[in-house]
């Protein structure tokens, strides 16, 4: 009897502040501020997303009017044939390929050596663990074209120029990545652990079979933050590839399109419309566990 005394009133108390909640909802005043913050939200989404819109119409212009006076949004014809005519231009498919070879490679790398390295510095205990890793959180504030030239040399070194190691490997090994991991596995409740230990389960048994599976959204959102950091890489693969053709990547081949006769606008807008449906792919499909991703690793993984 004295617990139904104790919850009735919690209940009937949580269903009073939710009438009311909803009650607050539905003064004028409430349900102006929420059509100014949609009014709001669509106007930003549509100034952030009107250089795209530009670009897809310029991808359908002539070329001779791409720079007509006055400017306009739509061409006198839409040309579709120049999608098609992206791949005859040159090797663009090579680009592709090359792009899904070092992107999808490059992320499975960033992905276990992140993943393994956020375990060892958030879940075990071991000397020196934290000024290691302030060590390595310090190679953050490292501007990365400062690296450009002795990497170049290490890749001479190892005579993997113009190869897809050098493409990857280099940056493989990001503090990013790390601390993104360390601060959600710091997260995820000691107990599971110990209880796996009890059952005589090691670290890395713990690692593969209760971490991991816990930490699904926080994958997501490294591999796509990963991917699309390798997908739009342009200054590393072209100052370390030899043969464009051969190895050459996507944002590589979109400066491909201006020659010493002049630019190919309207197939550059289109190579650079086929180049980003691959990222707007992964991200709509990652959706969901990039925004839970984001979320639980600001708050630690909690």
């Amino acid at each position: 009897m004295s617990t139904e005394t104790l919850v009735r009133p919690t209940g009937r108390a949580g269903r009073t502040e939710r009438e009311r909640a909803r009650g607050a909802a539905t003064t004028p005043g409430a349900r102006a501020r929420l059509i100014l913050a949609h009014v709001g939200i669509y106007v930003a989404a549509l100034i952030f997303i009107s250089p795209l819109i530009y670009a897809f119409f310029s991808a359908l212009k002539p070329n001779a009017e791409m720079f007509s006076m006055p400017p306009t949004l739509v061409g006198s014809e839409l040309r579709w044939s120049n999608f098609v005519d992206v791949f005859a231009y040159g090797p663009f498919l090579t680009y592709i390929m090359n792009s899904f070879i070092v992107a999808i490679g490059g992320t499975l790398v960033v992905l276990v050596v992140s993943t393994t390295a956020g375990y060892a510095f958030g879940r075990l205990r071991w000397k020196g663990r934290d000024a290691v890793f302030v060590l390595f959180l310090a190679t953050l504030m490292v501007p990365a074209e400062v690296l450009v030239i002795p990497m170049f040399q290490v890749m001479q070194w190892f005579s993997w120029v113009d190869t897809y190691q050098a493409l990857i490997l280099p940056f493989a090994f990001g503090a990013f990545g790390t601390f993104l991991m360390r601060q959600f596995f710091r997260g995820i409740p000691y107990e599971l652990e110990e209880a796996a230990r009890v059952d005589g389960a090691g670290p890395v048994r713990s690692f593969l079979q209760i971490i991991l599976p816990l930490s699904k959204s926080a994958v997501a959102v490294l591999a796509v933050f990963t991917f699309l950091s390798f997908w739009n890489s342009y200054l590393w693969p072209l100052i370390v590839t030899v043969d464009y053709n051969a190895h050459g990547t996507l944002p590589v081949g979109l400066a491909s399109f201006a020659g010493l006769t002049g630019t190919r606008w309207d197939l550059q807008m289109a190579a650079a419309i086929i180049s980003m449906v691959p990222t707007t792919i992964l991200v709509i499909v990652l959706q969901k566990h990039l925004v839970k991703g984001i979320a639980m690793a600001g708050l630690g993984g909690r």
